[in-house]
């Protein structure tokens, strides 16, 4: 794994990936934020050593590097999932790439369907904790005290300062940001109704298919992270329909611009 980090880590600086300052991971259907960027350096997925390539056609799978609000950014345009059939470690090495580069904050979006009924599709959630249901860990490996301690506490793994200047931002720009619990699944399908019951008994206000292995690893890193929820469907075990893939990505292309706002004025104040 070290030599992997080290490999990856010196091709990007060959390519000009130099010192940035926060990593950002950009989730389903959430691209647009790179019209905001002034680009720098992109580098394909598949051209990079030991990185995963992203197969999930609504995932362009691109490594970039930029300027947002005056700070140097290095942004991931598509993460990589278990479902794809990588392991947790594939899921997570980006992170581990981005911090060895020189992040020191990691913001984290993803699409995710509104346990909680409360939360509307189309608004965000605030992630204030999660539930790992993808049956591992990312830290699971021989040698990962060589990274970061082995035991890594877990009490507060979304970074409370970040939390709250999200907070501040969104109510100062009349959005509408929920605070609530992520539960990761493993995917691709999506849920039963059962399963649907199930996430609310055990305390989840939002479900989806990524980010807690990379918020795991940024907690390893002691890497300071946020990251946020565009609701894109409603989880209503009593009244569930067909879920159509193509309206999620629509939606969350629509409530995109918030998150946008949320991202851009947070990096402005960092």
């Amino acid at each position: 794994m070290i030599k992997y980090i080290e490999e990856t880590t010196d091709y990007l600086k060959d390519k000009g990936f130099e010192a940035p300052e926060i990593g950002i991971i950009l989730g389903t259907g959430l691209g647009q934020l790179l019209n905001n960027i002034e680009v720098i350096k992109e580098v394909s997925y598949n051209h990079i050593p030991n990185f995963p390539t992203a197969t999930v056609e609504f995932h362009k799978g691109k490594l970039i590097y930029g300027k947002l609000e005056g700070k140097k950014v290095v942004v991931m345009q598509g993460r990589f999932h278990l479902y794809e059939g990588y392991s947790l470690q594939d899921v997570t090495f980006p992170v581990r790439i981005m911090h060895q580069l020189g992040i020191k904050k990691l913001l984290v979006s993803n699409a995710a369907g509104a346990i909680n009924l409360d939360f509307k599709k189309g608004e965000l959630m605030l992630i204030d904790d999660h539930i790992n249901l993808q049956g591992g860990s990312p830290l699971a490996f021989k040698g990962v005290e060589q990274l970061g301690s082995r035991f890594t506490d877990m009490s507060a793994p979304y970074h409370p300062e970040i939390n709250s200047k999200l907070e501040a931002i969104a109510a100062n720009h009349n959005i509408t940001l929920h605070k609530g619990v992520y539960a990761s699944v493993v995917g691709p399908q999506l849920e039963t109704r059962a399963e649907y019951r199930y996430l609310k008994i055990i305390g989840a206000d939002a479900v989806g298919m990524s980010t807690v292995p990379e918020i795991i690893v940024a907690n390893h890193l002691d890497l300071p992270v946020a990251a946020v929820s565009v609701l894109t469907d409603e989880c209503d075990p009593d009244n569930l329909k067909p879920v159509n893939i193509e309206e999620i990505i629509q939606m969350a292309g629509k409530a995109e611009p918030n998150l946008i706002l949320l991202f851009k004025e947070l990096i402005k104040s960092m």
